[in-house]
């Protein structure tokens, strides 16, 4: 059984560079500093599992050659993790029904609203989209591969969002200021960890650099990798910085869960 993880995008909420081309403090000239919006993909040789659709989802499916999506997980209802779901209607078009997408009940609030012809069918558009309520465990197996994803709730900033643990191997928080300690024990004995670590200063939604050496002390992942950077932070300026088993993301880093 062979699972991997490819994180699509792991640039903020603006992207780097940003669409005016302001590359912040980043250095243009190394690649791993073009940074889309986060989202990430956990497939098999049977089934593709999309965690959010960025705005930059087409460009990030194409590049990564990815024909298929057959579930979408979303971690909150934030703009840089939705506003690509309209893109989603190719796999309708491919498949002959409506996607299974899956989030909490102010996400489902949130799309509903703002791309309710996406759900609802009207007399010139059907609905492309499934929403289902998101459960603490869903598990995927065609005898094949098996796929089983867990989610804990944390914070960031003023609203909640997902953290995905997928096959008890590797936890996904793009967006998070602070995990419960009753969530801690969750997160021990991970192959991987992809968290996010916006900049190196205070931020009140999201992790910091300091926030994070903080909390892999705690719960000792073998790989940390880090995401939903800033234009603040350079790739190998940050990389300078950590230690071994602690990286930066780049736009189509992948590992086998």
């Amino acid at each position: 059984m062979s699972i991997k993880f490819t994180i699509l995008g792991c640039g903020s909420s603006l992207g780097v560079p940003r669409i005016d081309g302001n590359f912040g403090k980043c250095n243009p000239k190394n690649k791993k500093n073009y940074r889309t919006r986060c989202s990430a993909l956990i497939s098999s040789s049977q089934r593709n599992i999309l965690i959010d659709t960025s705005p930059d989802i087409r460009l990030q499916l194409l590049k990564n050659k990815i024909k298929n999506i057959n579930n979408v997980f979303y971690t909150h209802a934030h703009a840089d993790q939705t506003h690509g779901i309209n893109e989603m209607r190719a796999f309708y078009i491919i498949n002959k029904k409506e996607l299974p997408v899956y989030g909490d009940k102010i996400t489902k609030k949130h799309l509903f609203s703002a791309f309710k012809y996406c759900f609802k069918s009207s007399q010139s558009y059907p609905a492309t989209l499934k929403f289902n309520n998101l459960n603490k465990i869903h598990k995927f197996d065609n005898g094949k591969d098996k796929i089983v994803i867990k989610n804990i709730t944390v914070e960031h900033g003023l609203i909640d969002s997902k953290c995905y643990i997928i096959n008890n191997k590797c936890a996904y928080v793009s967006d998070v200021n602070k995990i419960h300690n009753k969530d801690m024990n969750k997160l021990k004995n991970l192959k991987y960890f992809v968290v996010d670590c916006l900049r190196f200063t205070y931020h009140p939604s999201h992790f910091n650099l300091s926030d994070v050496l903080k909390l892999t002390k705690k719960i000792k992942p073998k790989k940390t990798i880090l995401t939903n950077l800033h234009s603040d932070v350079d790739y190998h300026h940050l990389k300078n910085k950590l230690p071994k088993n602690i990286i930066p993301a780049y736009d189509g880093l992948n590992f086998l869960i």
